[in-house]
Parts: structure tokens; C-alpha cells; sequence
């Protein structure tokens, strides 16, 4: 294999890495945004539990009034 095969063969494979490398980063750049709003509807419902908890006694807690 000369000198000019191989520079080719290293070129071609830096092709796909940087390809990759490129496709990888969108998917992380995607899980971001995702985890970012998984976060935010998190927080939502954490403060939606909350603002419930304190807002008197739980009717789920409560006998039915047949009892």
C-alpha cells in the first residue's frame, strides 16, 4: 500500500468519524432539549402536589360515608 492509498484510506475514515461525530452531537443536543422540558413539567408537578397538599385534608384519605 503506497503513501498515497494510505493518506486516502485516513481521509475516508476521518470522513465517517467526523459524520459521527456529527450525528451524535445532534443527538445529544436533542436528549437536552428533552431532559430541559422533563425537567420544567417535573417542577410543574412538584409544585402542583405541593400547592394540593396544603390546601386542606385528602378527600383519598377520607371514609366513604356509608362507613
Amino acid at each position: 500500500m503506497s503513501n498515497e492509498d494510505r493518506f486516502v484510506d485516513i481521509e475516508i475514515k476521518l470522513a465517517h468519524q467526523e459524520d459521527m461525530v456529527d450525528s451524535l452531537n445532534q443527538v445529544v443536543y436533542e436528549q437536552a432539549k428533552r431532559i430541559d422540558k422533563l425537567e420544567l413539567l417535573v417542577s410543574q408537578l412538584a409544585e402542583h402536589i405541593r400547592n394540593n397538599a396544603q390546601s386542606g385534608p385528602n378527600p383519598v384519605n377520607d371514609r366513604p360515608p356509608h362507613y
